[in-house]
C-alpha cells in the first residue's frame, strides 16, 4: 500500500466486531520507522478523535514522519455500534492495531488520552506488535467512573505517563502510585499547573512526547 507523504486520508475499511469505525490516517514519510495508534477521551464526555489533546499528540508523532491512525470508538461520531463502557472499546483498539499491521507493516507506538489511555493500555499491553505506549491524563476517578491499573504490574512495554499537577480526574498521588506499581520501564512527566485537558500547556505535552520518542526509539538511528 503506497501512501503519499504527510497527507490526511479518511479510512473506509476499519471494521471491528461492532461494525465500521470512523477513522483518519495522517500519513507519514516513506522511511517512517514506526506507525502510531492514537485513542480519544471518553465519548460520554464529548470525546472524539478530533479532541485537542489527541490532535496535538498526533502532531508530535508526525514531527518524526510517523503515520498516525486516529479513530472514533464504537457509537461515537460516524462509528457503528454502541458505547460499551471500556469493554468492547478494547476490541476497537485491537482493530486499529490489526489495520496498521495489515496496511503499513511497521512496529507500532500507542498513545491515548484519558479514557483512551486506560482502554488502550489494557489492549496493547502484551501485544508484541506494540513497542511503546504513551498515557496522557491517566484517569483515576472521572464523573463517577473509577479506573484501576493493577494490570500495569505485568506490562513490560516502555511507558510514558504525562499528567498535569492539577488534573481533576487523576490526582497526583493516585497517578504516581499507579505508575510506581507499573512494570519497568515507566517514565512519569508532570506538567506543572496543568489540568486534565492541559489547557495552555499542550506545547509541553508535545515536547514530552518528542523527547521520549527521541531518547527511547530514535537514539540509535541518530
Amino acid at each position: 500500500m503506497t501512501l503519499p507523504s504527510q497527507s490526511v486520508r479518511t479510512i473506509q475499511d476499519l471494521a471491528g466486531p461492532a461494525g465500521r469505525l470512523e477513522a483518519l490516517l495522517n500519513t507519514g514519510r516513506p522511511d517512517a520507522q514506526y506507525a502510531v495508534l492514537l485513542c480519544h477521551p471518553h465519548p460520554l464526555g464529548g470525546g472524539t478523535m478530533h479532541n485537542k489533546v489527541v490532535y496535538h499528540a498526533m502532531k508530535a508523532f508526525q514531527s518524526f514522519g510517523f503515520p498516525v491512525l486516529r479513530f472514533n470508538f464504537r457509537g461515537t461520531g460516524l462509528s457503528e455500534g454502541q458505547h460499551d463502557h471500556g469493554r468492547g472499546e478494547q476490541d476497537d483498539v485491537r482493530t486499529g492495531l490489526d489495520w496498521l499491521e495489515r496496511n503499513l507493516g511497521l512496529p507500532i507506538l500507542f498513545a491515548g488520552f484519558s479514557f483512551g489511555s486506560y482502554v488502550g493500555l489494557r489492549a496493547v499491553c502484551g501485544d508484541a506488535r506494540v513497542k511503546g505506549a504513551v498515557a496522557l491524563g491517566l484517569p483515576v476517578e472521572a464523573e463517577g467512573r473509577g479506573y484501576s491499573y493493577e494490570f500495569l504490574a505485568q506490562c513490560g512495554l516502555p511507558k510514558l505517563f504525562i499528567s498535569g499537577t492539577r488534573d481533576q480526574f487523576g490526582p497526583r498521588d493516585a497517578v504516581a502510585a499507579a505508575v510506581a506499581a507499573a512494570a519497568a520501564p515507566a517514565e512519569m512527566v508532570w506538567v506543572e499547573d496543568a489540568d486534565h485537558f492541559f489547557i495552555g500547556k499542550l506545547d509541553q505535552v508535545q515536547s514530552a512526547i518528542r523527547n521520549w520518542v527521541r531518547s527511547r526509539f530514535l537514539s540509535e538511528a541518530e
